[in-house]
């Protein structure tokens, strides 16, 4: 019995394993040289809330030594030596080495029977911090910093006084250094954090649609890049819960000399026209002047021996339904994008005040190419037709004689009526899960099979701080969940 359960445990492993590692339909890879960037943006970041460190009046007494030190106020801070680095599994390391602090305060002495008071201006030199921040999904899936540990130390402090004075030295040191690692702990936890919740994970498209980019599991980091797997799935916004199951290949990203990669999986454009389909928008209707002249006649004349039977509905208007059938497929080749359709072209007229009159009924198979690429931190797809063949519905041949003159001018409807429709729905794109205020540049798409890479560069559109003071969380507000999806912006977020 024991070696029977053993045998099945060894059947079920593969699965289990697989089933325990969803694939993502969307995957970012961070380098070094990314990282490089965002430790210029960081050091302003910590130069700023290094200068907004608040420490205590301080006061006490040593031997007859008596003293008071109050208004201490960071002047000026040089963080020449820094660096920003991955450590594998989920750090990030940020150390700052020989910076230094220039410090002014308040002092008031009294020894024995000598009393100082006045302003100092001093400084802190040897300044030591190291700053290690884990990384982790949150409840959420959004890309958290978990947790920090820091230490910092200053190695010595220099001020034009000698004598008893040099006591203020010490009692201006200790405090200063302690106050460093609280400071950026809150800057970490709280004011970071709150820029990579303006990370969009659960959000609406459009009217119709939504998309998924929660993170899958904690990211992975190793010393030179750092790996984000997200769900990348869309779903219609009539069936929020519904989840499509991931069949498509696993993106893979290799390289490491860009800034930035983004993958993107057959899954995730599949996912798209699926919602697109069960939201039960996928169809088009042409009517009356919208009906190409050239290719009304020609129907005309295909369907003379019909329409003329219906006297005296000769003249009324003719109508074309174009209804997609099934979920469109998409297949990402090295060689090209391209999406295959499925769909029935209903053609019928429409007498004024008379139920329409169904002419004639066919399937279409259309085969799209389409060109992707990025543009700010917008995903666009660009469509073109590539061939298309129609068939009567009761025909068992693609071409049957009554329908081999009208492939030309279908063909013909589908590049010039159809297509721009369709393009102007897809041009606006939907948006990539970067924080607010960093954009790609200089994108170059590749293509994989099954998936597709962009390799680009980062800039930041908008400092660090001018983020943060937008969305700094105030004290008494409650947070909204992060989970619920939020409304449509401005922004381009279609697809």
């Amino acid at each position: 019995m024991a070696a029977g359960r053993c045998l099945l445990l060894l059947f079920l492993l593969p699965w289990l394993v697989t089933a325990s590692h969803s694939p993502p339909g969307c995957k970012i890879r961070i380098t070094s040289k990314g990282l490089d960037l965002v430790k210029q943006e960081g050091l302003r970041f910590v130069e700023q809330e290094l200068q907004n460190i608040t420490i205590s009046d301080l006061h006490g007494k040593e031997g007859q030594f008596h003293y008071n030190i109050s208004q201490v106020k960071v002047m000026d801070l040089q963080l020449a030596l820094s660096d920003l680095h991955f450590q594998p599994q989920q750090h990030l390391v940020f150390n700052i080495n020989n910076a230094s602090i220039s410090l002014r305060f308040r002092r008031q002495l009294l020894y024995w029977f000598f009393y100082d008071i006045g302003s100092i201006n001093t400084s802190a030199d040897g300044v030591h911090i190291h700053t290690v921040l884990q990384l982790a999904k949150d409840e959420a899936g959004r890309l958290k910093i978990s947790n920090i540990t820091c230490n910092a130390s200053i190695a010595r402090m220099h001020a034009g006084f000698s004598g008893t004075l040099r006591y203020t030295r010490h009692y201006c040191t200790q405090p200063l250094a302690f106050q460093i690692c609280p400071s950026l702990e809150h800057a970490s936890l709280v004011l970071l954090n709150s820029v990579l919740d303006t990370v969009p994970v659960r959000n609406y498209v459009d009217e119709h649609i939504g998309i998924d980019y929660s993170l899958l599991r904690d990211p992975t980091v190793s010393t030179d890049t750092l790996d984000l797997d997200f769900k990348g799935m869309f779903f219609p916004r009539v069936r929020e819960t519904q989840e499509l199951e991931n069949h498509a290949v696993e993106p893979v990203i290799k390289e490491t000399e860009r800034m930035v990669y983004v993958a993107f999986s057959e899954y995730f454009f599949d996912s798209a026209m699926q919602a697109y389909f069960q939201a039960g928008v996928l169809a088009i209707e042409l009517q009356g002047e919208k009906v190409p002249k050239d290719l009304e006649v020609l129907l005309r004349a295909t369907f003379f021996g019909t329409i003329f039977m219906l006297s005296p509905t000769v003249d009324a208007p003719l109508r074309l339904v174009l209804q997609v059938s099934a979920p469109p497929r998409c297949t990402i080749k090295p060689t090209g994008t391209s999406v295959s359709v499925s769909a029935f072209l209903n053609i019928s007229l429409v007498p004024p005040g008379r139920p329409a009159v169904p002419l004639s009924s066919m399937a279409m198979e259309t085969k799209l190419s389409a060109r992707v690429y990025l543009q700010g931190k917008a995903l666009r797809v660009q469509l073109d037709l590539r061939r298309a063949w129609a068939a009567v519905a009761a025909s068992p041949t693609p071409l049957s004689p009554q329908l081999f003159s009208l492939q030309a001018p279908l063909k013909t409807l589908l590049q010039l009526t159809i297509m721009p429709i369709i393009n102007e729905r897809t041009k606006k794109g939907v948006q990539i899960p970067l924080p607010e205020g960093m954009d790609f540049t200089k994108e170059v798409v590749t293509n994989h099979a099954g998936f597709l890479t962009v390799g680009a560069d980062l800039h930041f559109s908008k400092e660090l701080r001018e983020v943060i003071e937008k969305y700094r969380p105030a004290p008494t507000s409650a947070a909204r969940p992060s989970s619920e999806p939020t409304a449509p912006s401005l922004e381009p977020q279609q697809l």
